[in-house]
């Protein structure tokens, strides 16, 4: 089993920056591939981004190629996206979710609470 808790959510205006972090327990960290989802209001949870077990390879959804960075720290167990030029539609709730394959599943292993990105115009 593996707890993950996200933070860093909140309310930004549009063209603004945030940094989510996903601190992971439990089972070994390293062994997971880690990724990122959203859901906004009405529409499915879809995949945001993505990153392999040692971080050499990443990948993203079109929508947020080259405004997120996403990245981890094996030592902090912590998965981190930094989403910068933020727009009103990245507003959602963001879940980090870890996987034992990679590219990541639409149905991951485990995922966390989940964490609110609001983005004002």
């Amino acid at each position: 089993q593996v707890q993950l808790v996200e933070s860093g959510g909140g309310s930004v205006q549009a063209g603004g920056s945030l940094r989510l972090s996903c601190v992971g327990s439990g089972r070994t960290f390293s062994n997971y591939a880690m990724g990122w989802f959203r859901q906004a209001p009405g529409k499915d949870r879809e995949f945001v981004a993505g990153i392999r077990w040692s971080g050499e390879r990443t990948h993203y959804a079109d929508s947020v190629l080259g405004r997120f960075i996403i990245s981890r720290d094996n030592a902090k167990n912590t998965v981190y996206l930094q989403m910068n030029s933020l727009k009103f539609e990245d507003m959602a709730v963001y879940y980090c979710a870890a996987d034992l394959v990679y590219p990541l599943s639409l149905r991951p292993l485990y995922w966390g609470q989940g964490t609110q990105v609001t983005v004002s115009s």
